[in-house]
């Protein structure tokens, strides 16, 4: 359950950007999407906010490349 930021209701989450939603790639490979941005909006403010849920990919990817940069 995401909080708004600017009045503390209680947040729509889940919604797309979109009609696809919008895949996170890494150097534009498409074939494999590291996830999709995902948005949630305050029903009371009209806030929006982007967030992406599985963040296990992206750990991972940074773990690589900082694995990298410590060899160089």
């Amino acid at each position: 359950m995401k909080e708004c930021i600017r009045c503390n209701s209680v947040m729509v989450e889940n919604l797309q950007i979109g009609s696809n939603g919008t895949k996170i790639v890494k150097d534009n490979i498409l074939k494999n999407p590291i996830g999709e941005i995902k948005c949630a909006v305050c029903p009371e403010c009209g806030y929006a906010e982007t967030y992406v849920e599985n963040l296990e990919i992206i750990k991972e990817l940074v773990s690589k490349e900082n694995k990298l940069i410590k060899r160089k």
